[in-house]
C-alpha cells in the first residue's frame, strides 16, 4: 500500500489524486479470488475520480479522455474521471461494473459520493449487459489462441503459452467473464468474487486442453444468450435518472470545492 501511496503522490500534478478520489479499489485476480503472488499476476487497482472545478467547467482535461494509467513493477491503476466512467457504466462495460459490487475489505478508499453510486448501482443495470460481456469475452478468445500479445507478456507467462499452445490466463478471463455476463443477465447481480475459483485456477495453471476451454465457452456463450432473453433486467438504463445522479454527486462535491 506503501507504494500504491507513492504512486499515486508522484502522478498528482494540478492536484491531489487521494483527495479528489471517490473510490479506490482493488480490481482483477486479487478481487475474483485467483490472485497467485510471484506468478502471472499484477496488483489491479481502479479508481473514480472527481477532479477541481477547472477539469469540470473549465478547459483542463483528466488524463487521456477522462481516464489515466498509472503502470510500475506488480501494480496497474487505472483511475477514471467520474463521468467518463458514468458513460462506461452505462454501456453495463463489464471493466468497470463490478467497481461497485466489490466485498468490502476490497475498497481502499471510499468517500460518500462514491458510497452514492454503489447505493444506486441498480440504475445502470440492463440487457446492454449481453453485448458488452459477449464482446469482451469474443476478444479474449481471439487472444487466447493467436496470442496477440505474446511480446508483452512476463516470462512465466510466455513459458506456459508456449508450451500449451494457447494462452491460458486469457482462456481464464473468457471463461470468467462468459460465467459473470449469465448471472448478472439472471439477477441482476455483479458476482466479482468468485465462487468458481477452483476451475478458473485450473485454466489459468493450464491445466486443461484446449479443446476443452473451447467446448466449455460455446455452451456458455449459449447459455449467455438465453439469460438475455430470459432477463428481467430492461433494455437500457434510465438516462435520466443516471444524468440526475451523476449531476447531484458533481454539485455536491463543486459546492464545496467552491465555498471552501
Amino acid at each position: 500500500m506503501r507504494l500504491l501511496n507513492d504512486l499515486l503522490i508522484k502522478h498528482s500534478k494540478d492536484f491531489d489524486l487521494w483527495n479528489n478520489m471517490i473510490i479506490l479499489a482493488y480490481m482483477g485476480s486479487i478481487a475474483h479470488g485467483t490472485y497467485e503472488a510471484g506468478k502471472m499476476d499484477d496488483k489491479d487497482v481502479m479508481g473514480i475520480i472527481i477532479p477541481p472545478a477547472t477539469y469540470i467547467l473549465g478547459l483542463n482535461q483528466f488524463g487521456s479522455r477522462g481516464t489515466q494509467e498509472i503502470k510500475y513493477e506488480y501494480w496497474d491503476v487505472v483511475l477514471y474521471e467520474l463521468r467518463k466512467f458514468v458513460s462506461l457504466l452505462i454501456k453495463n462495460n463489464p471493466n468497470v461494473l463490478g467497481l461497485l459490487w466489490l466485498s468490502e475489505d476490497m475498497y481502499l478508499k471510499k468517500a460518500e459520493a462514491g458510497q452514492c453510486l454503489i447505493d444506486n448501482r441498480e440504475l445502470f443495470s440492463s440487457k446492454l449487459a449481453y453485448n458488452s460481456f459477449c464482446g469482451y469475452a469474443y476478444s479474449q478468445l481471439c487472444k487466447m489462441e493467436k496470442n496477440a500479445y505474446l511480446g508483452y507478456m512476463g516470462k512465466k507467462r510466455k513459458e506456459l503459452t508456449n508450451k500449451i499452445g494457447y494462452d491460458s490466463k486469457n482462456a481464464s478471463h473468457l471463461i470468467r467473464l462468459l460465467k459473470m455476463g449469465i448471472e448478472f443477465l439472471e439477477t441482476g447481480q455483479v458476482n466479482v468474487k468468485r465462487n468458481d475459483v477452483s476451475i478458473l485456477l485450473e485454466i489459468k495453471r493450464g491445466q486443461w486442453k484446449l479443446e476443452k476451454v473451447k467446448r466449455y465457452a460455446d455452451e456458455l456463450f449459449k447459455g449467455l444468450e438465453i439469460a438475455k432473453n430470459k432477463s428481467p433486467l430492461p433494455e437500457q438504463p434510465n438516462r435520466e435518472k443516471v444524468n440526475k445522479l451523476l449531476i447531484e454527486i458533481e454539485y455536491d462535491y463543486l459546492r464545496r470545492e467552491l465555498a471552501g
